[in-house]
């Protein structure tokens, strides 16, 4: 691997607490344009956006190719902090357009069928009181599974979580999810969510498996079942059931706002049913 490559790999996993996943990911996206240019340290404008034309015509999706660039304005922006080059060229370079999408969520109802059908599965207390806690918490999935069987020691009714980056926050823990967790928290192993081998995590990989289980048993189409479809869920209902924007950016763990305003539809359905229900002229508003 480039040198340079390796060097900015090191610097997020140091400076930034950049995790396993992430780190993958910047390597993978650098390599490709590594593939594509020679010395990617001396790489200028033409070399970039030829690379980006390439990435089009193979067909990638504008959401692909904007993450590659970003990947790539991460590393010359390091180069250029370094000393490595005196300029960052992917500051002359536009991002692909990207539509907006809805985040996909479940319906409250089908929330409580997925819930209703975990605890009837052969691993039932466990992924009973993995969904609980995700739904309660909107945790990411590789937060919940790196939970320490400790974290709820004691009755706990918060949870610390370092998420991103490193960051950490607080978040509460429903009745329901700490008294499912206290069911899989007797033994003695060091993780709340222990894998086959009791010493190592459950792997996100082993999770995803068991919620399409669950997601099948509760006659729910495990294409539209994910740990993050449960974070977006828990994310949309908070807010058509009142919370604002700024308390669910904490919540969430988002180091920026814009981030959590992906949810806004929903407050804009609940804007809408307000007048609908309230507004003097509402019966000629319908």
């Amino acid at each position: 691997m480039d040198r340079h490559i390796e060097a900015f790999l090191e610097m997020l996993a140091a400076e930034r607490g950049a995790a396993l996943n992430t780190l993958l990911a910047y390597r993978a996206d650098l390599e490709s344009f590594a593939e594509t240019v020679a010395k990617p340290a001396e790489a200028d404008g033409q070399d970039l956006r030829r690379y980006l034309a390439g990435l089009a015509d193979q067909g990638l999706s504008p959401r692909t190719q904007s993450r590659r660039l970003s990947a790539l304005r991460q590393f010359h922006l390091f180069l250029l902090r370094e000393g490595v080059r005196p300029d960052d060229p992917t500051k002359l370079l536009d991002a692909p357009r990207i539509g907006t999408t809805l985040p996909k969520y479940l319906s409250e109802a089908e929330v409580d069928l997925l819930l209703a059908a975990a605890r009837g599965e052969r691993q039932g207390l466990l992924m009973h009181a993995a969904l609980e806690i995700l739904y309660a918490t909107g945790l990411r999935v590789s937060e919940l599974l790196a939970l320490p069987r400790i974290a709820l020691a004691g009755n706990a009714v918060l949870l610390m979580i370092r998420g991103k980056g490193g960051r950490e926050r607080i978040v509460p823990l429903s009745d329901a999810a700490r008294d499912a967790a206290a069911l899989i928290a007797t033994h003695k192993g060091k993780w709340l969510f222990p894998g086959r081998n009791p010493a190592q995590a459950l792997t996100r990989q082993g999770f995803a498996r068991l919620l399409k289980q669950v997601a099948l048993a509760a006659g729910l189409d495990p294409d539209r079942v994910s740990p993050h479809v449960l974070r977006h869920s828990f994310a949309s209902h908070m807010l058509a059931h009142g919370a604002d924007l700024r308390s669910l950016q904490t919540l969430l763990g988002h180091a920026d706002i814009a981030t959590t305003q992906i949810y806004t539809h929903v407050l804009a359905e609940r804007l809408q049913r307000l007048v609908e229900a309230h507004h003097p002229l509402a019966s000629r508003l319908r």
